[in-house]
Order: C-alpha cells, then structure tokens, then sequence
C-alpha cells in the first residue's frame, strides 16, 4: 500500500493523468464532432486536379498567387485578390460561370458577366484544384437547386427576413456602400444562387446549413424562380425598385402633364 501511495504521488503521475486526459477528449471529439457543411471529401480525380491547377496558374495566379495563397497590393495595405484555401469548388463555380472572374479590369466589386471565359469541364477542373487545397463547399447537385421540389411560400418568408433589405423585395437589387451593390437576382440560375449562399461572395454574408438548411435553400430558390416567370398584374413595374422609382415617375410625367395642361390652357385664354 505505501509503494501504491508513493507512486501516486510521483512527479510524473500528474503529467500522465493529462496526458490521458488530453488523448481521450480528442478521440472523443473527433467521433462525434460533425464535419464542415457541404465539405469537398470525395477523392478528386488526380487529373482534373494538375489540369485546374494549370489553368489557375495560367490565368488567376496574377492576383491570388501560385498557390492560391492570395497576393497584396503593392502599398501591402489591401489585397490583390484573396487567398483561396477553403473556399470550395462552389465559390469557383460561381465567380467564374458567373464570368465575374477573372475581372477585366480592377474595381470595388466584380460584376457578373454574360462572357464567361471558361467551359464547363475547365471550371469544374479548377473548382477540383481549388477543394484540393482544403474543405469546402461543394457544388450543389441538380436535386439541391430543383425550384419544382422547394415550398416558394416558405421560401419567400425566408427571403424576406434574410435577403430583402440587400437584394430587394423582389430581388431586383440594390445600392450598398462605398460603390458597391446587392446584385440583381432576376434570372439567376439556382445553381448559382445556392453557391452565392454558401460562399459568401462580395459582401454577402455565408448562410451555411445552420444558418439555412438546404431545403430552405431550395426553398428560397422556388421562390425566385416564382417570381421570375410571374407576370406583373399591375402593369409597368418600372423595375420593382418600390416606391422610389414610382415617386420619381410621378413627378416627372405627373407634373410635366399639369405643366402641359397649364400652357395649354393659358394659350387658349390668350
């Protein structure tokens, strides 16, 4: 019993005891922690991988570095263009098949573009190099965007509550600070609206699975699918801008028809 208590007492015991410690809450945590929402963890194709890691090289590694590792201005104040390790294939799939990337020519926010540089095949290629480089968000399957099995009601509540005061009541954008603005939303393809969600682009807040779960990403896509292909039951909507551009039309053809009447009459007093 006294060679039981002498060694209970050793120096070492205690750092043992925390050395165990220490070992068993990791294993414990890695069992059950959850993984990172829609992480990359599919083997990718070794091939799709040195083939995007070439045209990343070729044409974005001018501002983001060789190895994506981001690039800073020459003042070392800014950066050129950010690091890429964690973004996922989806931000690719996004900034390129929305032919915001590469930009044309600097400025405070890339606009989407019809001109998209890149097949289908080369940005999947890229988006494969990019998730090699660390989880992150995949891109959606056709089921996750399908507008035909989301909820458009539902998906308007969220909607409203979540991307309204940027994106418009109707979707149809709007103006942030310092040049910069809430893209239009009208005839986006949900693909590309559910990748938006997920990554964050621009100064759009990430909405991941705990923030909206993907059903009611799709619902939200539903939603903007609805509003699309609706007719307008009051006529001109002037864009759907609201009030501002409505006040605006008032005045101007409002007024300028009191102004033309009132010349008109003062000539025929006349």
């Amino acid at each position: 019993m006294n060679a039981l208590a002498a060694r209970r007492r050793h120096p070492a015991a205690i750092a043992v005891l925390l050395m165990i410690g220490l070992f068993l809450t990791g294993a414990v945590y890695a069992a059950v922690a959850p993984e990172p929402a829609d992480a990359t963890s599919l083997a990718l194709p070794a091939q799709s991988v040195e083939e995007g890691k070439a045209l990343f090289r070729a044409n974005c590694a001018s501002c983001h570095g060789l190895n994506a590792q981001g690039r800073p201005t020459g003042n070392g104040n800014q950066i050129a263009g950010p690091p890429l390790a964690g973004v996922g294939a989806a931000a690719v799939d996004f900034q390129v098949g929305t032919g915001r990337m590469p930009m044309t020519q600097p400025g405070v926010q890339a606009s989407r573009s019809e001109s998209v540089k890149f097949s289908d095949e080369e940005i999947a290629a890229m988006g494969a190099y990019i998730a090699s480089l660390a989880p992150g968000p995949a891109v959606p399957d056709a089921e996750a965007v399908d507008p035909t099995k989301g909820d458009p009601a539902r998906g308007g509540q969220i909607f409203r509550v979540n991307c309204a005061m940027c994106h418009n009541f109707a979707g149809s954008g709007g103006a942030l600070t310092r040049g910069k603005y809430a893209p239009s939303l009208r005839d986006v393809t949900g693909k590309h609206v559910y990748e938006a969600m997920v990554t964050g682009p621009q100064s759009m807040p990430v909405f991941n699975n705990a923030n909206i779960t993907p059903e009611d990403k799709r619902n939200v896509i539903a939603f903007l699918t609805t509003i699309d292909q609706e007719k307008a039951p009051g006529g001109m909507t002037l864009g759907s801008l609201g009030p501002v551009t409505e006040g605006l039309f008032a005045w101007v053809f409002g007024l300028g028809i009191l102004v033309g009447c009132a010349v008109w009459l003062g000539s025929k007093a006349a």
